[in-house]
């Protein structure tokens, strides 16, 4: 049985918190579990909090976009944070565009981030 990833919420935020590397099953899971959040909850934000993969491949990169595109589709905006430098130099060079996907450097910028886009109307 593959590993599930906790979603919190924070008042219309939900808090996606990746603390071990993603298997194939695990990403489905999560992408499962949070497209039923967002609907449950009607969140508007949704955070993934990158800080403890040291590593990002191609298949973490897609993952991410993928996420990123299915919270759009449900009408929430996704947040990426916690990105270490050599992450970023890793998906720049994989050519790996997030396309949909803000980036942060912490909770607390990726929170500010979404109440701004909240409060001018941005989606």
């Amino acid at each position: 049985m593959s590993e599930r990833i906790p979603i919190l919420r924070i008042g219309d935020t939900l808090i996606v918190s990746v603390q071990f590397d993603l298997e194939d099953q695990t990403v489905l899971n999560l992408q499962e579990d949070l497209a039923d959040q967002i609907v449950a909850r009607s969140a508007t934000g949704v955070i993934i909090d990158i800080g403890a993969l040291e590593i990002v491949d191609s298949f973490v990169g897609r993952m991410l976009a993928t996420v990123a595109s299915i919270s759009r589709v449900l009408d929430a905006r996704t947040v990426v944070v916690g990105m270490r430098p050599a992450v970023a130099i890793t998906l720049v060079e994989l050519g790996l565009s997030l396309g949909g996907v803000s980036t942060a450097l912490d909770l607390e910028k990726g929170l500010a981030k979404l109440n701004r886009a909240a409060s001018s109307g941005l989606q």
